[in-house]
């Protein structure tokens, strides 16, 4: 206990924002102290900043950051993208614009294609030209393609330049991007011919020419790649950075692993989303729209549910004469959605990285199904043990046990082949799947249970 508290306590330390500075804010804004409020968080990392931000009540957020007399502009990027349209709504274009123009084009293009059409016009022409024409090529590009995660800054150098003349240039006070981990060398087309890390550059001699020294193994990235695709790639490879062409191959931007982090997270939290019925995350959303947001998804589960009802309407004989069947059936079908979805979780996270393929499929069905029917005999022993002792009848348990086997085997099948089914159809596996999974585990379940002990008992 004593060595968890130690780690707890240098976590705290490594993480700026504590309970105790976030009830001080709260308290300061809620009694009118603006000033006080916002010396406390001034000092605060724009990430830690914008957690800040987040946990305030909306009117106290507004006070808070017109309280502080220079809020960074990447305290925006890291905010929460409901927040921060909220925050955004109670600033004038101009404002935004100056935001806009501080951020990194990468960040400032997320910050951008969230707001509406007229405002978006409306912060684009307030933006200098220069960088204007840069955001708008940016968002012609898909939605979460590279073309709108990349970063417009980069380090080039032609090909025909040398170490002397590259490093120079780099002190020369030259526009180059902020940070940075690699220098592409590009043709007189500008297209990427490799790329040279500052960790080689800086060891190498002055005369050495950077084409000598750079490494032509580059994963070229389309600006129409997906998002995901994009990260895939980067897990794939060990990658840092990665040049962006467009569709004729030239250099238009690069893609870094902080970047990737973002896109990770970003995928990793819309699967967990889409698998609870949800489109996007609404913790910061009003009642109303959460409300409208979650109900078409409950009323889809609503349908399963009377589909799963009428099944278990064709044997109310049954029921009405053995009444401990209407007290075990719902085990049968707890089990069998619980170890379905365990079998589709792996599967849809197979699915995302590239490990479940058309090629592997029948094996991965293969074992899913030997394991369902494993813990199907191993819980049909139990459970049948169970309901023998809890009845006083042999018979049920035997029933409940058989039916146990069959869904759990069916569990297993199901879980892999739902997703496989979706992803050919072209459909997202974590939509769907688990809807699916679900009625065909209580349809099955209640269909077999029922149906043995109909055959059996009457």
């Amino acid at each position: 206990m004593a060595e968890q508290a130690n780690v707890r306590e240098q976590l705290d330390g490594l993480y700026g924002l504590t309970d105790e500075l976030v009830r001080s804010v709260h308290d300061a804004l809620e009694a009118g102290r603006v000033e006080e409020a916002a010396r406390l968080a001034a000092s605060l990392h724009a990430a830690d900043l914008a957690d800040l931000v987040e946990q305030l009540p909306q009117n106290e957020r507004d006070l808070l950051l017109d309280g502080i007399k220079e809020v960074d502009a990447d305290v925006f990027a890291h905010l929460d993208e409901h927040v921060r349209e909220d925050v955004i709504d109670h600033m004038d274009a101009e404002r935004v614009a100056e935001v806009v123009a501080e951020l990194d084009s990468d960040d400032a293009v997320e910050l951008i294609e969230d707001l509406e059409a007229d405002e978006q016009r409306e912060v684009l022409d307030a933006v200098p030209a220069e960088d204007r024409a840069l955001l708008e090529d940016s968002l012609r590009y898909p939605e979460d393609s590279a073309g709108r995660v990349m970063r417009r800054e980069l380090a080039t150098v032609p090909s025909y330049w040398d170490v002397g003349q590259t490093i120079d240039h780099m002190r020369s006070g030259a526009e180059l991007p902020d940070e940075f981990y690699v220098i592409f060398v590009v043709g007189p087309d500008h297209r990427p011919l490799g790329t040279v890390q500052l960790s080689r550059l800086l060891r190498a001699e002055r005369p050495v020419q950077v084409t000598d020294i750079m490494d032509q193994d580059m994963r070229l990235l389309p600006a129409t790649m997906d998002q995901e695709e994009v990260a895939f790639l980067f897990r794939q490879y060990g990658l840092v950075s990665a040049p962006v062409v467009d569709d004729t191959g030239r250099l238009i931007g690069a893609i870094d692993l902080d970047d990737v982090v973002d896109v990770i997270d970003e995928e990793a939290e819309e699967d967990i989303l889409k698998l609870a019925g949800l489109r996007e995350d609404d913790f910061y959303d009003a009642v109303f729209d959460t409300t409208r947001a979650r109900f078409s998804w409950l009323l889809v589960n609503l349908g399963t549910a009377i589909v799963a009802s009428i099944v278990i309407g064709f044997f109310d004989a049954a029921i009405e004469k053995v009444v401990a069947l209407a007290i075990l059936m719902p085990i049968v079908a707890s089990m069998g959605g619980n170890a379905g979805t365990q079998t589709l979780t792996v599967a849809v996270r197979a699915l995302a990285m590239k490990e479940l393929t058309p090629a592997n499929a029948m094996r991965i069905v293969g074992k899913e199904v030997l394991v369902g029917g494993i813990n199907g005999v191993l819980f049909a022993a139990v459970m049948g043990t169970v309901a023998w002792f809890w009845f006083g009848d042999m018979v049920i348990g035997a029933v409940i046990g058989a039916a146990m086997i069959v869904n759990l085997v069916l569990a297993g099948f199901a879980g892999v082949v739902i997703p496989l089914a979706l992803e050919r159809m072209d459909i997202d596996p974590a939509v769907g799947s688990t809807v699916v999974l679900t009625t065909l585990t209580d349809v099955i379940g209640f269909f077999s249970f029922l149906g043995l002990a109909a055959w059996v008992l009457l």
